[in-house]
């Protein structure tokens, strides 16, 4: 019966139609359905539940060390870089024409930091960790570092010629609408995670002023993938949301990947489902629309079976030994229409779904 045919897609194409009017893009139907069935939802931090703008907010310069010249070099080297946090670094310093350097030899740690030769110096500027790698002192430091990741600051080293140099931090401000949303989410009986490379101490400020128990920080970009891939293995349907190069391989591996649209064309490209508006009100709209749709695809299908089941055999005169009772085949075929007309009818309704604001 085509009513039994229309019920899942006719729901599938309105839903994902209105959706797109809400600047939520679905990639295909099994991306709407699979976001229904989700009970966690894993948030990068940078850019997506911070605003991704980061500012150089503390340098403090190694003793016996010069401010300007190693300044310099540090952002020589940061503007290399295409990281928001570099960019801070190196807006935070202010360089004048006179001041830029030659680098060579740049590259980039992933998730650690970067390095390269500026003016003929070894420079390595990146995490705690990273700079320790290299058997670079880090103690004068150590107190300073931990004071300021526990007031939510994402800190970060410099080591020149193998010589701990500097400790600078970043802040970044956290979304002005991020709380509402994460409660809301809450609300819904979802279980939110925040995964960041940043420093444990860092992403456990972040969570803690957003009312997030669970908190995974200082992993890299495969860390994040195994991470949810440790959720996943407990019989968990994980959603990511994330907006960078970094997030790519975590969106991918999430049963369901959402990415910022604001966000880099690798992390879009990686992800299941865009929020074309930039900002995290567009989770709890996609969310919205996913469950909106499967409930009414559910609806359709027990309508339509059940419809059927009843007139199906009356058209084929079940009733007649008993009743003498016929169905003439216009009413029949009228009836099969109605059948179709009302799933396409309940199928449209889902145009009436609005965006979700968290209050």
């Amino acid at each position: 019966p085509c009513a039994m045919g229309l019920a899942t897609p006719t729901s599938i194409m309105v839903g994902t139609g209105r959706a797109a009017e809400l600047g939520v893009l679905f990639r295909n139907g099994a991306a709407l359905q699979r976001l229904s069935e989700v009970d966690v939802i894993a948030f990068d931090k940078t850019g997506t539940v911070t605003e991704g703008v980061p500012t150089l907010t503390h340098i403090e310069i190694a003793e016996g060390l010069d401010r300007d010249d190693v300044l310099r070099l540090v952002a020589g080297v940061e503007r290399r870089s295409e990281h928001p946090v570099a960019a801070a670094v190196v807006a935070g310093i202010q360089l004048g024409t006179s001041d830029l350097v030659d680098v060579s030899d740049f590259r980039v740690v992933t998730g650690q930091g970067v390095a390269g030769l500026a003016d003929g110096q070894q420079v390595h500027v990146g995490s705690t960790a990273c700079i320790e790698a290299l058997g670079v002192d880090i103690a004068p430091f150590r107190e300073e570092t931990a004071r300021l990741a526990e007031r939510g600051h994402t800190t970060f080293l410099a080591a020149i010629d193998g010589r701990l140099a500097a400790l600078l931090s970043v802040s970044d401000p956290i979304r002005k609408e991020s709380a509402r949303v994460l409660t809301a989410l809450r609300d819904r009986g979802l279980e939110l995670v925040i995964i960041s490379g940043d420093a444990q101490a860092t992403a456990d400020a972040i969570g803690a002023e957003l009312g997030i128990g669970t908190v995974i920080g200082g992993v890299r970009p495969e860390g994040k993938r195994a991470a949810l891939s440790d959720l996943r293995a407990k019989g968990r349907k994980v959603a990511f949301v994330g907006d960078g190069i970094n997030d790519a391989p975590a969106l991918a591996e999430a049963d369901i990947g959402i990415a910022i649209g604001s966000g880099t064309d690798v992390a879009i490209e990686a992800a299941d489902v865009v929020l074309m508006a930039g900002n995290l009100n567009g989770v709890l709209t996609a969310v919205e629309v996913s469950q909106r749709t499967m409930r009414n695809i559910k609806q359709n299908l027990g309508w339509a079976f059940g419809y059927n089941a009843a007139l199906i055999p009356v058209a084929a005169g079940v009733l007649y030994p008993a009743f003498g009772v016929l169905l003439s085949p216009v009413f029949a075929a009228g009836a099969m229409a109605l059948s179709s007309v009302s799933v396409l009818t309940n199928a449209l309704r889902l145009r009436r779904v609005q965006p979700v604001k968290a209050e």
